[in-house]
């Protein structure tokens, strides 16, 4: 047993290394980056507070179907619930529910809620319903992909659900803390996703040449994505600020905080681009690795273009990907844009093609220069070893 935990630590002492690195740079990055911002707020004399709540009776209920809004219901609902969080826990309220096409929907006796429960000044309070309370459903779909992925990928399902948990808190608890805290939107994004990168790749295959290749192949393919960007907003005469939502943002530079909203479009392309690259050059790479694997005496020339003929095939579909993707993202802004009728020129004008088209083209490039990138540095990596 002794002896097994002894190989098994030998040959991944790399990666161990490596994820201990990428762990211990993780909290301190978090650690700085929470500092400061949870500092005590004077409370207003009015406040509202979101809370949980279940149903217990439904007083009066006059929501209908608005045919004219394709089905949608409008109305009010009057209803008793009982809050089950917050400093309200265990008391029973009265509820009002604004029902339109935009927001909430009817509720029923048991239903679970989300609602806003407003004080005053001068103590009392009033309720309505925000939402339906989505959390259960959301915590059964991720477990039913859990179960999915482990079910289908075994253990690196297993793997890829760690590198997805580890990627969604360097976001929230790394990136998005720092960009409030003033730190430089591009670079502090581009270097969030080189950290992402590096642990993923190493939990995904470990730390030897295979990985290492991908790992430097994705960081050229999302250096190439962020140059285009910016290549391209500068032709384009475009930036962050024309983003959706980035008005709010503005707001808070009031408060003393500084953001650089101007670099979120670049910053939203890394994102974007890093998935596709990622999958991209671990393919591109694996493929090199077998290639070596199967004939070593494979040459860095024959295994460049095997590589470059693999990664062909790969180009086409993923750029398909990504541009669908966009597309499905900004899905209904294509279709009120083509319900207004717009003039050709009206339309190839807008700041709303432009930051579409800026954030699909981009992530396309990086992810398909980082073929010939990747291939190269396969081949040169597995290549020396060629007799």
């Amino acid at each position: 047993m002794k002896k097994d935990i002894g190989n098994w630590y030998k040959n991944n002492t790399g990666s161990i290394i490596v994820i201990l690195i990428c762990t211990i740079c993780f909290v301190l990055c978090a650690f700085w980056a929470n500092s400061g911002n949870n500092e005590d707020k004077v409370q207003a004399s009015d406040y509202a507070e979101y809370e949980n709540g279940k149903v217990l009776d439904i007083l009066s209920d006059n929501t209908f179907q608005d045919e004219t809004a394709d089905g949608a219901w409008r109305g009010e609902q009057m209803l008793t619930a009982l809050v089950t969080t917050g400093r309200y826990k265990g008391k029973t309220m009265l509820v009002y529910n604004y029902v339109g096409p935009l927001y909430s929907v009817p509720v029923a006796k048991g239903d679970r809620i989300t609602m806003i429960i407003s004080t005053y000044a001068n103590g009392d309070h009033m309720a309505t319903v925000y939402e339906v309370n989505r959390l259960p459903g959301i915590l059964i779909m991720c477990a039913a992909f859990a179960v999915i992925a482990v079910a289908v990928g075994g253990k690196n399902g297993a793997k890829s659900l760690i590198g997805l948990v580890f990627i969604a808190l360097s976001l929230f608890l790394i990136l998005l803390p720092s960009l409030l805290k003033g730190a430089p939107t591009i670079p502090m994004t581009f270097i969030v996703c080189v950290f992402i990168a590096a642990f993923s790749f190493t939990v995904m295959s470990g730390f030897n040449k295979k990985s290492v290749s991908a790992f430097l192949g994705t960081v050229a393919g999302v250096a190439a994505a962020l140059l285009f960007a910016v290549i391209v907003q500068y032709i384009l005469r475009i930036n962050g600020l024309r983003e959706e939502y980035v008005e709010p943002l503005m707001q808070l530079n009031n408060t003393g905080r500084h953001i650089g909203l101007k670099g979120l479009l670049s910053a939203g392309v890394v994102i974007s681009s890093l998935g596709a690259v990622m999958d991209v050059t671990m393919g591109l790479s694996s493929s090199i690795s077998e290639l070596h694997d199967t004939d070593d005496s494979l040459s860095f020339k024959q295994l460049f273009v095997s590589g470059m003929n693999i990664g062909k095939d790969m180009v086409g579909t993923m750029t398909n990907t990504l541009i669908l993707a966009f597309l499905g993202g900004g899905f209904v802004l294509i279709l009120y844009l083509y319900s207004l009728s717009l003039g050709k020129y009206q339309l190839l004008s807008s700041a709303y093609l432009s930051i579409e088209l800026i954030s699909a083209l981009a992530s396309s490039v990086g992810a398909i220069l980082s073929v010939p990138i990747t291939a190269f540095i396969a081949a040169r990596v597995f290549g020396t070893r060629s007799k």
